[in-house]
């Protein structure tokens, strides 16, 4: 290995209206954030991008959470969230992971997004490990192997739930429900509670539901890592 830091990939949203409803969306802070800290404490470093590259929209602003503030006063990250990399402009091979961040923005350009899915594949078929946290699964919905194998198919996983989108009334206002979509694809889909942490580790596929599971998905992350040896 080069002694230079090893390296997260994490991709975020650009898309920032909420269906019909008028409401703004984009990225959940916090599904950022927390990963990003267990991360950065251990020393990796971490590069942004996302489908238009920019400046990614963000919500669940709240700098009264100590790791939102954290980042966001980070002068180094605070600059990559708003110039995130194209699809175009990253080199797959330079990365240990990939981390799909959640947020409601997700589920409409995530999906159908063939350069995030070959970034991601291409990571994946080399060792490293795909990660998604929430509606960042979104992401994991259409990626096949280069078998032609849905990469879920038959994979423990999780996302938020169609549960919670029920709770929140907006399964009428999403594209699609990520559980739904990721059971169709033949994922063994687990999941916890409305609202409580859940992260399900499958191999080189780590998914975590929810807000709750920001932290303890970036620890099993941190943890995953140690174990993997990309080529």
């Amino acid at each position: 290995m080069s002694e230079q830091k090893e390296k997260i990939l994490f991709v975020l949203t650009s898309h920032d209206k909420l269906g019909d409803t008028g409401k703004d969306t984009g990225y959940h802070l916090s599904e950022v954030t927390h990963p990003w800290k267990e991360l950065y404490s251990a020393g990796y470093e971490m590069d942004f991008v996302s489908p238009k590259g920019g400046e990614a929209p963000v919500t669940a602003f709240d700098l009264s959470d100590d790791i939102n503030k954290d980042f966001w006063e980070n002068p180094v990250y605070n600059e990559k969230v708003k110039n995130t990399k194209k699809p175009s402009e990253v080199n797959p091979s330079d990365y240990q992971a990939i981390f799909f961040a959640g947020g409601h923005g997700t589920v409409w350009d995530f999906p159908e997004n063939k350069e995030l899915q070959k970034l991601a594949v291409s990571i994946y078929e080399n060792g490293g490990i795909v990660s998604s946290i929430c509606h960042g699964a979104a992401a994991l919905v259409n990626i096949k192997l280069s078998d032609g194998s849905y990469l879920v198919d038959g994979k423990d996983v999780n996302s938020f739930t169609d549960d919670e989108e029920r709770e929140q009334g907006l399964e009428d206002v999403v594209p699609f429900l990520v559980e739904s979509k990721l059971r169709e694809r033949g994922a063994n889909f687990q999941k916890a509670a409305n609202g409580e942490a859940k992260v399900v580790v499958d191999g080189r596929l780590i998914t975590g539901q929810n807000p709750a599971s920001a932290t303890p998905l970036g620890q099993a992350l941190k943890r995953e890592l140690k174990e993997v040896e990309v080529a």
